[in-house]
């Protein structure tokens, strides 16, 4: 039996659910999202409250189960909440800045890296730290991941641009070697 699984999803009234056969519909406001089950998990809507079955005892229903059960609780987060993640940059010249829909990173190179944000993430610099705000919590994983990997954080300076809860290990540099 999943733990995670049998736990009810209780969502706040201004929240709106409703399922059209495998598809359950969130929205709030101008907000909508949609998550497909594939008929892997059955669902039921009571109220506020949403919880989930195993479909049946294989083993692929069951891991569906906790899965699926997860990724509605994250969606009703988002809509509710949002999500935040904040990156660092650092380094001598590394800069960032927000045009619009457009993250303009300066990371060393002999051109600026500029990063079209999707719709669902609103992004903003202070000095230098990159902070990205979304109800999506995959799309944001996704974006500051990409952004991450323009210039990851290397061992010896720290230089780039690394998560802010990200601990970097440092080596040595050649001077250790006496």
């Amino acid at each position: 039996m999943s733990r995670i699984g049998k736990l009810p999803i209780e969502f706040a009234g201004d929240i709106k659910v409703s399922s059209n056969e495998n598809v359950i519909t969130f929205a709030k406001g101008k907000n909508s999202v949609d998550l497909d089950t594939k008929g892997n998990v059955d669902f039921k809507i009571d109220g506020n409250v949403l919880t989930f079955a195993a479909k049946s005892d294989e083993k692929a229903h069951r891991a569906f189960w906790g899965t699926y059960r997860a990724l509605a609780a994250n969606i009703v987060t988002g809509l509710t909440t949002g999500y935040t993640r904040q990156l660092e940059i650092n380094g001598v010249g590394y800069r960032a800045s927000v045009k619009g829909r457009v993250l303009n990173l300066q990371l060393g190179f002999s051109h600026d890296v500029n990063y079209d944000l999707p719709e669902s993430i609103e992004a903003s610099v202070e000095k230098n730290v990159i902070t990205l705000k979304s109800h999506d919590k995959q799309a944001l994983g996704q974006v500051a991941a990409e952004v991450r990997g323009f210039r990851p954080p290397e061992p010896y300076k720290g230089k780039g641009v690394k998560y802010m809860e990200e601990h970097i290990v440092r080596k040595a540099g050649k001077t250790a070697k006496k």
